[in-house]
């Protein structure tokens, strides 16, 4: 195309940016309008109200970013051009000038190929710098021209310096990762995903895709994202809002399951036992054992009547209730009810009339009928249960080794439940046995990221939260870090009652370079699993292990570090083993250099100080490794987690050490 060509054609697409922004703002108003008008359209108080609540909604939805482009890609099909963005936006009668990525039409952005053109002609990618639109590249597939990934366009966006939360990845999503954002909701899906594939970002797009397409539904049961830590959750949250999801709920799991405040740390072999599967039949057991069978019939006073339930009714009644399978507390309640309904036969046989409401309240709660259902079918709480458990662990027989019940056995027992001391392993106790007593409310879609870190026990307090829902499966078998992390995705799908959802691999890594990935790779035959080797398009980036001769100015030798990174753009991040985080902070406040954590979430410093065990799911442009050798000998599965502290780096990688490198990674 002609230069002169080229500058009208940028000139046009410019004025489309800013009339499709214009009209944005239009749709924003007229939200807006109707919000504070809603209570005098309404017909009455519940309607306005929830007139009220859609459209704060569909206000947060419409916010527009001026440094985030409108759309970022455009379609020529037959005579009509469509631009793609990340939200739908019409012109004031209604006509798209933007469609959402989701829209079926959006998906040949993504698919669309020399092979399978879709009917499509031509396919455009927009450049930005802050919102600015700054270039333009055209694949005309009708002439057999398709980029690929050797687009510039998209290989600088894949490249841009990470700074700030995660961003979306509407403008670079590739076609594997497209058919798994776009799988149908009633599909569970696991995806084992090497560092860098992008598997946090189809996750969360799928998400957004299945709100799309499935918003009502979505709106009444809920969508559940579930991440192994806050300051993770911290990075990921901006991702869903930028594409007008507001409503997703995001959580870590001790903070869905926290039914009480954790005061206490278990030992190593407290917790193994206590996160082990057969902690649940344990419970389940010394749940069940409480019932007791009906010794003796009850009489129940009624004015000047006496009504009476003979054994063997009550027998029936409760061995009715205990073969419909129901939670224990909600068999508890039929009991209850089915007794009352034979009391309310005898009245309305003596006087021919129905009892009122107050009556049949009355006789639920008077003495007979409470002292038959404390004596048959006690009540118990979640806190009770599992206290009586840790009091007397030998209530699980041989289910336990006596070794494992004086792992978990309480050395002093509380006075009282209310006083005892929980640690962050009975917490996931104290959410079995809720859910042995009652259902707990299923969501219509779960995504799990970091999911190989799942124990069993976990695993199954998720199940319980996405029962009549489906699962987003998120991980990568050789970043499990915890003592249980699995080996093997069908146990953990198993728990998670999925077992027949499908594992695909992502081995095609977007973000992290080639150099990176082989030095990461070369841990992989020692971390115990069966993990194909990650691939990188990225041949760019830098390496260096740099060997420190004394160890006392391996600090010193950091700090440079952090000092040359700070000279590129980008976010830089020092990760070293969690005892050393403090003294390398003391370092950089000594120099001057303005540094944070990823907990300091309103921070907007350049330089992160992070734990090891606190970086998984995050990235940097620039990452100093700080003596791997400490970072291994730190923790049982030590070589694991320096396999994830050296993939963080989406750019630039330097290892410092003083110590000799793990084996694995050593420099001939």
């Amino acid at each position: 195309m002609p230069v002169s060509d080229l500058d009208t054609e940028l000139s046009t697409e410019r004025t489309h940016l800013t009339e499709s922004r214009a009209a944005l703002r239009r749709m924003r108003g007229r939200a807006e309008a109707l919000f504070s008008t809603g209570d005098k359209v309404a017909g009455d108080a519940y309607t306005a109200e929830q007139l009220g609540r859609h459209m704060a909604r569909r206000v947060k939805e419409l916010a527009d970013d001026p440094d985030t482009p409108l759309f970022f890609g455009r379609l020529d099909i037959e005579e009509n051009a469509y631009h793609v963005g990340r939200r739908h936006v019409t012109d004031d009668a209604g006509e798209p000038m933007v469609l959402d990525w989701r829209a079926p039409l959006s998906r040949s952005f993504y698919r669309a190929s020399v092979r399978d053109p879709q009917g499509v002609s031509t396919r455009r990618r927009f450049g930005f710098v802050k919102g600015e639109l700054t270039s333009f590249e055209d694949e005309h597939l009708d002439r057999g021209e398709e980029l690929g990934t050797s687009s510039r366009i998209l290989t600088a966006e894949i490249e841009r310096p990470r700074v700030g939360p995660m961003r979306d990845i509407v403008a670079t999503i590739q076609p594997e990762q497209d058919e798994l954002v776009r799988a149908e909701l009633s599909d569970s899906i696991c995806v084992q995903g090497a560092p860098g594939t992008g598997k946090t970002a189809v996750g969360l797009h799928r998400a957004a895709f299945l709100l799309y397409l499935h918003r009502e539904r979505l709106r009444r049961s809920g969508v559940l994202i579930v991440g192994p830590n806050t300051a993770f959750l911290s990075y990921i949250s901006a991702v869903l809002p930028t594409l007008g999801e507001v409503e997703v709920q995001q959580s870590t799991l001790d903070e869905l399951i926290g039914r009480a405040p954790v005061k206490a740390v278990d030992p190593p072999p407290a917790a193994a036992v206590k996160h082990d599967v057969r902690m649940a039949e344990v419970l389940r057991k010394v749940l069940w054992s409480r019932l007791a069978k009906p010794s003796e019939p009850i009489m129940v006073p009624d004015g000047s009547y006496r009504w009476r339930i003979d054994l063997e009714p009550l027998r029936r009644t409760v061995d009715e209730a205990r073969r419909e399978g129901l939670p224990y507390s909600v068999g508890r309640e039929r009991v209850r009810a089915r007794v009352v309904g034979l009391l309310q036969r005898q009245s309305e046989y003596r006087s021919g009339n129905s009892p009122s409401e107050s009556w049949l309240r009355k006789m639920s709660k008077i003495g007979p009928v409470t002292g038959f259902l404390d004596a048959c079918w006690p009540a118990v709480t979640p806190e009770s249960l599992v206290a009586e458990l840790l009091t007397d662990p030998s209530v699980a027989g041989d289910l336990l080794t006596e070794q494992e019940q004086e792992a978990i056995r309480w050395v002093k027992p509380p006075k009282a439940v209310k006083s005892a001391k929980w640690t962050a392993a009975d917490l996931v106790l104290l959410d079995e046995a809720a859910g042995l007593l009652e259902r707990e409310n299923s969501f219509g879609h779960v995504v799990v990221d970091e999911a190989q870190d799942l124990s069993p026990m976990q695993a199954r307090a998720i199940a319980r939260r996405s029962e009549h829902g489906s699962i987003t499966l998120l991980g990568d078998l050789a970043q499990g870090t915890a003592p249980w992390a699995a080996t093997d995705w069908r146990e953990i799908l198993g728990h998670l009652g999925k077992p027949d959802a499908p594992v695909v691999p992502l081995t095609v890594g977007f973000r992290v370079p080639e150099a990176v990935v082989a030095l990461a790779n070369r841990l992989l035959p020692a971390l115990g699993v069966n993990v194909p080797e990650a691939v990188s398009l990225r041949r760019d980036g830098d390496l260096a292990v740099i060997p420190v001769a004394e160890p006392a100015d391996l600090d010193a030798r950091t700090l440079a570090e952090v000092t040359a990174a700070l000279a590129h753009e980008g976010s830089v991040a020092v990760i070293a083993a969690d005892a050393a985080v403090d003294r390398l902070r003391g370092h950089l406040t000594a120099a001057g250099i303005e540094h944070a954590t990823p907990d300091d979430v309103e921070s907007e410093a350049r330089v992160m100080v992070v734990p090891a065990t606190l970086v998984k799911g995050l990235e940097y442009d620039h990452v100093i490794v700080h003596e791997p050798a400490d970072i291994v000998a730190a923790e049982l599965r030590g070589l694991n987690r320096l396999y994830v502290v050296l993939t963080r780096a989406v750019t630039r990688l330097s290892v410092l050490h003083a110590r000799p490198l793990p084996e694995p990674i050593k420099i001939d």
